[in-house]
């Protein structure tokens, strides 16, 4: 009999935004990076996202670059201050539905594993508070003396989350078709389409569409909105205005 897994995305699926994002304005604000990094390239298009005039996902992408140019030079341990900062001062602004989540599999024995776009510095100290079994982010590449290179291995793309599941399948032999996976973007079909019981959380317009598109998974998935004070519960076939 396999081991039954919960995988979770983390941001905009547990945490309320992106824990990338916090980091990055947790390092201008140590005046670690160069403020005009913001005000000249990211500004523009988070304004229009904050107007929905724009889309999120650009404004992280154009965001991610950035972040990842600024990360090059820095020293790791001159900056897990401010990673501790991070998760200390943001680490319980999460949905409701997804801490209650986390317990019920804790509590019913199952493996919680998050897989993350967000680097993985972020993640681990993410997982340590919330008692994960396992995870996986993005790494960020370190020189012989600890600096980061301005290198990458991302996990915020289907592909790599896929691969990181089968590979989490064989550390702990999980069974997939009784396993769940919880997501939020369309970097998190994959994940969604490998289980038996898969949760979308406050789903973007992209992710419905392909979920829509896809027979087997749209019988199987689960809706989940929440807003306010309110979760609501949804089939696949919402009618997406």
């Amino acid at each position: 009999m396999g081991t039954v897994a919960a995988f979770f995305d983390i941001d905009g699926t547990l945490y309320r935004d992106s824990l990338m994002v916090e980091h990055f304005k947790k390092l201008l604000k140590y005046e670690v990076i160069d403020a005009s990094l913001w005000h000249h390239h990211a500004k523009h298009t988070y304004e229009d996202w904050d107007r929905r005039q724009g889309n999120y996902d650009d404004y992280l992408l154009e965001l991610a670059q950035i972040y990842i140019d600024s990360m090059k030079g820095l020293n790791r341990h001159n900056i897990d201050f401010i990673s501790d900062q991070v998760i200390n001062l943001k680490g319980d602004r999460v949905y409701r539905y997804s801490r209650a989540r986390i317990a019920w599999h804790k509590c019913h024995g199952h493996k919680t594993i998050f897989i993350s776009g967000s680097p993985s510095f972020l993640v681990e100290k993410m997982a340590k508070k919330y008692e994960i079994t396992d995870f996986r982010g993005t790494e960020y590449l370190l020189d012989d003396q600890d600096n980061y290179t301005g290198e990458i291995v991302q996990m915020w793309d289907s592909e790599n989350k896929h691969k990181a599941i089968m590979e989490f399948v064989n550390k702990y032999a999980i069974d997939l078709s009784k396993s769940y996976s919880y997501g939020d973007t369309n970097g998190d079909l994959a994940m969604l389409k490998l289980v038996g019981h898969p949760v979308t959380i406050n789903p973007t317009k992209e992710l419905i569409h392909n979920i829509q598109l896809d027979e087997e998974l749209r019988k199987k998935i689960t809706l989940i909105v929440e807003r306010k004070d309110v979760i609501y519960k949804l089939n696949a076939d919402v009618e997406v205005l």
